[in-house]
C-alpha cells in the first residue's frame, strides 16, 4: 500500500510521471484525456498516428507496449495501463478527488452501465479497424460505411437517450450534478456522431449534457482539435 501511495504522490519509479499514448481523433483516448483533466493531473502526450504509414499502432515498438495495437495506453511510472474504462477507474482509485464514480453501489452500477453503452455497444462497431476492414477486405464504399456508422450510433443513442431521460438520477450530467466516467464516454461519442452527420436534434438530453460538459475546462481542453497532434485545420 505504501508503494501505491508513493507512486500516486509522484515519489515512485519515474517520479510517477504520466504519459498518454493518444491519437487526436481517437474517442477512447479522448475519454482518458477528459478523466486526467478532471483529476487535475499533469501528463505528457505521446502521439500515435493511427493512419499514417499504415498506422503507427502496428509498429513493433508500440505493439510491444500494447499487443492489441490500440490507443490509449497510459504509462504511469513503470506501469502500462490499457483500455479506457480500466484507465479511468485506475485514475479514480489512485486520485479519489474529485470522484469519477458516485458514492453508492447502485449509482456506480448505473454510471458504469451508461459508460458501457458507449464503450462496449456503440464504439466497437464504428472504430477505425472495423471501418478499415469494411473498406479493404469487403470493398464497402464510403457512403455505405457512413450508413453503417450512423445506424449503430443512432441505435445506441436511442437507448441512451431513454436511459437518461427517464431516470430521476440524471442531472446536469449523466448522473447528478458532477461529471462521471459516463460523461467521459458520452462527449467523445457525440463528437463522432456529429462527424458522421448524425442528427443530434433527436437526442435532446444527450445534446444538453454534452453542452454542459463542454462548458468545463477539463472537457474543453480534451477536445480533439486542441491536441498537439491535431492537423492545423480539422
Amino acid at each position: 500500500m505504501a508503494a501505491e501511495e508513493d507512486v500516486a504522490a509522484g515519489k515512485g519509479n519515474g517520479n510517477g510521471a504520466l504519459c498518454l499514448h493518444s491519437y487526436w481523433r481517437s474517442s477512447a483516448a479522448y475519454r482518458v484525456r477528459i478523466g486526467l483533466n478532471l483529476k487535475g493531473l499533469k501528463y505528457d502526450i505521446a502521439p500515435v498516428h493511427l493512419v499514417r504509414g499504415g498506422g503507427e499502432q502496428h509498429a513493433p515498438g508500440f505493439a510491444e507496449l500494447n499487443p492489441q495495437e490500440l490507443v490509449p495506453v497510459l504509462q504511469h511510472g513503470y506501469r502500462n495501463l490499457r483500455q479506457s474504462l480500466a484507465i479511468l477507474e485506475y485514475l479514480d482509485e489512485m486520485w479519489p478527488e474529485p470522484p469519477l464514480l458516485p458514492a453508492t453501489a447502485r449509482d456506480r452500477a448505473r454510471v458504469r452501465a451508461l459508460a458501457q453503452v458507449v464503450a462496449c455497444e456503440i464504439h466497437p462497431l464504428n472504430n477505425l479497424r472495423v471501418l478499415q476492414y469494411l473498406e479493404h477486405d469487403w470493398g464497402v464504399p464510403q457512403p455505405e460505411r457512413e450508413v453503417w456508422v450512423k445506424h449503430w450510433i443512432d441505435g445506441g443513442f436511442r437507448a441512451l437517450e431513454s436511459l437518461l431521460a427517464d431516470n430521476p438520477s440524471t442531472g446536469e450530467f449523466c448522473e447528478g450534478d458532477q461529471p462521471t466516467i459516463a460523461d467521459c464516454c458520452l462527449v467523445p461519442q457525440v463528437y463522432n456522431a456529429r462527424r458522421f452527420g448524425v442528427d443530434m436534434a433527436a437526442y435532446p438530453v444527450i445534446a444538453r449534457i454534452e453542452r454542459r460538459c463542454l462548458e468545463l475546462p477539463a472537457f474543453d481542453a480534451a477536445r480533439p482539435e486542441r491536441q498537439p497532434d491535431a492537423p492545423a485545420t480539422t
